[in-house]
């Protein structure tokens, strides 16, 4: 007589109240926030000024970023500090496609982007040959940080580098590619990078309205991404990345390669720092090298430490809570910023190790 084996029931998605949560914020992004920018004249009292709604949605591309970063680190402990460079390389697969679209609006009134004519050059390069092609753009965006990605980290898990020596390792590589931007020859903008973008899809980049489009569609890969993350990280995927997080050896013995599960997240977080990127750039209107540099990648890491890894919602608060204060910091007290953020990371890291979410987590018995 053989015995029944009965599997537990998969954990929902998201309970009733976090699905609650969940639809209210896709209501107040995705409706009200749009409402009290265009159909509120600027003298109301409740109109929401443009510039409140860049600031929510740059910091809303960083959340992205730290929902990234959470999935390597906190739920496969993998800490990356070279996370920048695929989030700038999104950006600048979108800048170029940008610059493309100003067409003979520029200074030179040439067909080539203005730096290229300042400099001389005569032809697009051969890795502009897809930027006139929105739907290329696209691919690329998911397509460029992946592979760097995977081609990075194929060698370095392979040779089972880990701990502070991959952290290293990957700060060494965006200073690398910070360094390789800044060159003129590399037809990539040099030290100004891409900026003066008029259109993108033949839209103005000016008006409200398509702002407002850049910022609706930001809140939803931000929203999307999370209930993706959620899905990731509860199937046995997720459990196995947890596994190889706790103890690689054992999960070694029970028969799984860590290689394909480390790869594979590595590349898909650094795709949604590419996404993130893409949609930085035609909101802030600029990308040059400094966004490669290893001070950004180490805020992605502060972003997560700050709201609680392994949450998922955690580090996208974290996102919100620093830079909300970095935004409010370095207009009344600029000097003093960089001091503020080193203190917030030391004490985080002495009396709030799982973050400020983990935090509260705790505190309502739920930890």
């Amino acid at each position: 007589m053989t015995t029944r084996l009965d599997l537990p029931t998969p954990a929902p998605l998201l309970s009733p109240r976090a699905w609650r949560v969940w639809l209210l914020l896709a209501l107040l992004l995705g409706v009200l926030v749009p409402l009290l920018n265009l159909a509120l004249p600027a003298g109301h009292p409740l109109h929401l000024s443009d510039y409140a709604v860049s600031l929510v949605a740059k910091i809303m591309c960083y959340a992205i970023c730290a929902l990234a970063m959470d999935l390597i680190w906190g739920y496969a402990g993998i800490l990356s500090l070279g996370h920048g460079l695929f989030f700038a390389l999104g950006g600048y697969v979108m800048g170029m496609y940008l610059m493309r679209q100003i067409g003979r609006d520029g200074q030179y009134q040439s067909d080539l982007p203005d730096f290229m004519v300042f400099l001389d050059w005569k032809a697009l390069p051969w890795h502009w040959s897809l930027s006139d092609s929105f739907a290329a753009t696209l691919v690329l965006v998911l397509a460029v940080p992946g592979l760097v990605a995977f081609v990075f980290g194929w060698f370095a898990f392979r040779s089972r580098i880990k701990g502070v020596y991959f952290s290293i390792i990957t700060q060494a590589l965006t200073y690398a590619a910070m360094l390789l931007f800044f060159r003129n020859e590399t037809g990539l903008g040099g030290n100004n990078g891409f900026t003066d973008f008029k259109r993108i899809l033949g839209l103005p980049l000016a008006t409200p309205e398509t702002r407002m489009v850049l910022f609706v569609l930001t809140a939803a890969v931000l929203l999307g991404g999370y209930l993706g993350g959620r899905w990731l990280v509860g199937s046995k995927y997720g459990r196995i990345l947890m596994a190889i997080r706790d103890a690689e050896n054992r999960v070694m013995f029970c028969g799984y390669s860590p290689l394909p599960y480390k790869l594979s997240i590595w590349v898909i977080s650094a795709m949604l720092c590419g996404v993130a990127g893409a949609l930085y750039v035609p909101q802030v209107g600029i990308i040059n090298p400094s966004e490669m540099s290893p001070a950004n990648s180490i805020e992605m890491a502060i972003w997560a430490a700050v709201g609680g890894r392994a949450t998922l919602v955690g580090p996208i608060v974290g996102a919100f809570l620093v830079n909300g204060a970095k935004s409010v910091l370095t207009v009344y007290a600029p000097e003093f910023w960089l001091y503020c953020l080193g203190a917030l990371f030391i004490a985080v890291t002495l009396y709030l190790p799982q973050g400020v979410v983990g935090w509260f987590m705790r505190k309502g018995g739920r930890s």
